[in-house]
């Protein structure tokens, strides 16, 4: 790879990580967009494991060895969303507070339980695209090693 690349490819995840943030946070004005923003991390996360390799990319962010628990919390964020207004006798989905009621604020971000179900969405799709990538940059490794090691023999 490209001596560019391997230096940049690193240092796009912070920007791709504010940039989701601020999707899942505009959403909150228009619409929530957990899906983009976790795609857009995931690209970010897959431009380091294709420049940088599996091993090395996991060595910079340990982080992303913790996808798989990712995916877990994102679905069980989603699906408590989904079902909290069942127990108020609500259908599923009905996100709170409603229409004309008092909305909690965390400085402009309004705080609905859509901005809950909007990060479980995030979560599962940044994270099962980092487990895809994971997976995949391992397999073009090993293959390019076992033909590394066919042509030296």
């Amino acid at each position: 790879m490209s001596v560019i690349l391997e230096v940049i490819a690193p240092r796009v995840l912070a920007p791709a990580l504010a940039i989701g943030v601020a999707l899942i946070v505009k959403g909150y004005a228009d619409v929530g967009d957990g899906f983009s923003a976790g795609v857009i991390v995931g690209l970010a996360v897959g431009l380091s494991y294709i420049t940088l390799g599996p091993e090395r990319t996991e060595r910079r962010f340990p982080l992303l060895r913790r996808a798989p628990a990712g995916i877990v919390v994102g679905l069980l964020l989603a699906l408590a969303d989904a079902f909290f207004a069942v127990l108020g006798g609500e259908p599923p989905l009905t996100h709170e507070p409603g229409p004309g009621a008092g909305v909690v604020t965390f400085g402009h971000l309004e705080l609905l339980t859509a901005v809950l179900f909007d990060v479980g969405v995030f979560l599962i799709v940044a994270s099962g695209l980092v487990v895809v990538l994971h997976h995949l940059s391992s397999l073009v490794q090993a293959q390019e090693e076992g033909g590394a090691q066919e042509e030296g023999a």
